[in-house]
């Protein structure tokens, strides 16, 4: 069975650390939605709202907690764990890592109740996480997850894939201190099609820009030009940098603070 086909069978699903814009992906969560009364949640610094409509539950985490995601994840649906893992649970600080990631541990309870009655659950992997830099120890929290809960995991980006699967040896580190990322911010996101930011009305007040503006969006080392697009079904400081595949820019953790200007004729 392919992913499509384990996503298109199952009854409970999650999805963590990818916006879901792949269509093959979107119709087959559709999919178990109608056919099967699937409860999906969704679980993204960022609403998509395509996919309001079919959502049971949003989590909505703050940028960079991914690490601390997956402890909260791996606490609310792990069981018969060894004694180390029980010991790395027993030692988390759920209420630091709940307020730090705006995830609060009621949302997990709530995602665990809706999961009870359903038979086959999947828990979707997505590529926001390949360049976190807490990267390896997600990796053994995840594998956790896969090891000690019943959920099928689909794990998008195939190298990720490997690395959880080929994880035997835990050397949980303790979940470090969740790091803050201020100001407006951008998800990097492929798309062929065009390469427009998309933005909430809330990112143009603050960065002094308008719809249909060419801006600059600036991080460090990089200034890329763009044409801003308002969405008013978008939240939030977080805007979506639209790239072509082969375009090497933002390169890394999908996020990047930067600063907008507009362009000057």
């Amino acid at each position: 069975m392919n992913n499509m086909e384990q996503i298109l069978n199952s009854d409970f699903i999650i999805s963590f650390a990818t916006f879901i814009e792949d269509k093959k992906l979107n119709d087959s969560i559709l999919g178990a939605v109608k056919n099967n009364g699937a409860k999906f949640v969704y679980m993204h610094p960022i609403d998509n709202t395509k996919l309001k409509p079919f959502y049971s539950q949003l989590i909505k985490y703050e940028v960079g907690s991914e690490e601390g995601i997956c402890g909260l994840l791996l606490n609310a649906f792990a069981s018969n764990c060894d004694e180390k893992t029980k010991t790395f649970l027993d030692d988390l600080d759920l209420g630091y890592i709940s307020a730090e990631s705006s995830a609060g541990e009621e949302e997990f309870e709530e995602a665990f109740e809706n999961s009870q009655k359903s038979k086959v659950k999947t828990l979707i992997i997505g590529d926001d996480l390949i360049n976190h830099e807490r990267v390896e120890n997600i990796i053994q929290l995840i594998a956790l997850i896969k090891k000690y809960s019943d959920f099928n995991l689909v794990v998008l980006n195939e190298d990720l894939a490997k690395k959880i699967d080929s994880c035997k040896n835990f050397d949980l580190k303790e979940l470090e201190e969740l790091k803050s990322f201020n100001g407006t911010l951008v998800y990097k996101l492929i798309d062929e099609k065009n390469d427009e930011l998309i933005a909430s009305q809330t990112f143009a007040n603050i960065s002094k820009v308008s719809n249909g503006n060419e801006v600059f969006v600036i991080s460090k080392n990089e200034k890329i030009k763009r044409v801003l697009k308002i969405d008013e079904n978008l939240h939030g400081t977080i805007a979506i940098l639209k790239t072509k595949n082969n375009e090497n820019i933002f390169d890394g953790y999908k996020y990047r603070q930067v600063k907008i200007e507009k362009v000057e004729a």
